[in-house]
């Protein structure tokens, strides 16, 4: 390699080398490639050229959002995973366990608690304001 450009879509590039500062981080572009490996290995109208899936960029779209909340409220993240406080039994089914799952969206305070897929699907999203005198 021979070296790296920054680009900003949106705001300054002054602006995001500050907020990151502020935490002790700077940019890498390595977790974006591995979102976009994530998408491209679970949403199979964005990874593969198929006819059936895609045939419409609002299907397309619908895909995507499914992938957002299951990314951020189901799959638990390794790396935000939290030490629990005291050891757990397994069963007898191996080592005690040591971590507790966390998720983007527990981590961002949104939830307590891990989702399963059967929540996301049955969650009933209050209705949004909808415009008046159109």
């Amino acid at each position: 390699m021979i070296g790296v450009t920054h680009r900003v879509v949106f705001g300054t590039l002054e602006a995001v080398q500050h907020v990151l500062a502020a935490r002790g981080w700077k940019m890498n572009t390595s977790f974006v490639e591995r979102l976009n490996l994530d998408i491209r290995q679970r949403v199979a109208a964005v990874g593969r050229r198929v006819n059936t899936l895609g045939q419409s960029e609002d299907s397309v779209q619908h895909h995507l959002v499914l992938f957002h909340v299951y990314y951020n409220f189901v799959l638990p993240h390794t790396s935000l995973r939290q030490p629990l406080l005291a050891l757990e039994a397994t069963n007898r089914r191996g080592s005690a366990r040591v971590w507790q799952p966390w998720t983007p969206a527990m981590a961002a305070g949104l939830t307590d608690h891990v989702w399963t897929l059967r929540e996301v699907l049955l969650f009933r999203v209050p209705p949004w304001p909808q415009p008046v005198g159109v």
